[in-house]
Parts: C-alpha cells; sequence; structure tokens
C-alpha cells in the first residue's frame, strides 16, 4: 500500500482532517523560512488529539541532529525528515529529502543512512512546497525506496503512483487554501484517488 503523508499542517483543526481523510503521516514544518512553520508550542498543540496511527514527522532545513532529537522529544515527533544532511547519526528515525535531479543526487540516495529518500522538485532557497513537478521517470534512479514529493495534487497521484510506484508520496501546496491552510476536500480527494491505485 502507498502509504499518504501531507506535509505543511499548521492547524489542529488540518491535523485531524487529514486524520479522517485516511493520511499515514503529516508534516510539521520547524523551517523558520517556511511559510507553514510551526514552533514548539503551536505543533504540540497540533498533534494532541491526532490517532496514535497517524505519523508526526517534523521537517527541518540544514538542523543538526542535536536539534530535531531536542524537538522529537519535546513535540513526540515518530521521525523527522531533513532537508540537508546530519552533522552526526540521527539516534531516531529519519528521512532524507532530496532534489531530484540535482548533481549527484543518486549517489546521495544510495549513500544515505536515512531509513527513507523523499524525492521532490529542485525548489532553490524555498526548499520544497512550490507545487511544482519533475519528470517522475528518474525517481527510478534512487535504487531504494523513495517517497515522491513535488506537485501532487489529486489530479495527478494517480499517474504518479502508477508510474514509479513509491513507497510513499507527500502533498502540501496544491491542497492548500493558502500557505499553512489545507483545503479539507481536497485532502480527502488526494487519499482517495491514492487508495483506488493501490
Amino acid at each position: 500500500m502507498t502509504r499518504v503523508k501531507i506535509c505543511g499542517i499548521t492547524t489542529p483543526g488540518d491535523a485531524q482532517a487529514a486524520a479522517e481523510a485516511g493520511v499515514d503521516a503529516i508534516g510539521l514544518n520547524f523551517w523558520p523560512g517556511s511559510a507553514r512553520y510551526v514552533n514548539e508550542a503551536q505543533a504540540r498543540c497540533v498533534v494532541r488529539d491526532l490517532p496514535p496511527d497517524v505519523l508526526r514527522i517534523g521537517v527541518f532545513v540544514d538542523a543538526t541532529a542535536e536539534e530535531m532529537e531536542e524537538m522529537a522529544a519535546l513535540v513526540g515527533l515518530d521521525a523527522v525528515q531533513l532537508h540537508g544532511a546530519p552533522d552526526r547519526p540521527v539516534r531516531l528515525r529519519w528521512w532524507q529529502a532530496l532534489s531530484a535531479g540535482s548533481p549527484g543526487w543518486q549517489a546521495l540516495a544510495r549513500q544515505s543512512l536515512a531509513e527513507i529518500i523523499l524525492l521532490d522538485t529542485p525548489a532553490g532557497p524555498e526548499r520544497g512546497g512550490t507545487g511544482r513537478t519533475f519528470d517522475w521517470t528518474i525517481a527510478r534512479e534512487a535504487g531504494r525506496a523513495i517517497i515522491l514529493a513535488g506537485g501532487l495534487g489529486p489530479d495527478n497521484v494517480a499517474a504518479a503512483v502508477r508510474q514509479v510506484r513509491p513507497w510513499g508520496v507527500d502533498a502540501c501546496s496544491r491542497l492548500e487554501i493558502e500557505p499553512g491552510r489545507k483545503d479539507h476536500g481536497k485532502m480527502k480527494a488526494f487519499v482517495k484517488a491514492v487508495r483506488e491505485t493501490d
């Protein structure tokens, strides 16, 4: 079964709607440069009433292993997703985000000690959440299980799953009313499209 993660969750209401839609994981963005940034107190409020079977994933950019581990303990994160490389081995479940097509990404994917590679559209300083897709055929070059991200929405996720057969899919901006506010109907349609493809 293809796992579904919805990233950039900032409110308890959106978290509950995602859970009711049937997601496997939500992403909480701890990078201050993101329009979807949440601090520790906000994140704890978002996850407080989530069902235990929905994974809580912390999203970080160029963070140290200590910073991620500390936030994971404070908020109750199940895993962390890092854009960048950790300064030392991370003492919890972690996923590494890589930009598809960036120089040497295939080698980084194969050598990474991360549990999962999240393959996203190159986004420059934005580091994700742009709503743009990339050529999904290159996802096969990762040489391992991946989470496919980048411009996925209810209208194209089924095609992406059929073409790539990823371990999971991740969506953010194309399920929003505005940055940080999710469209509950689109989240439900996104999960439905994935489940009908499995």
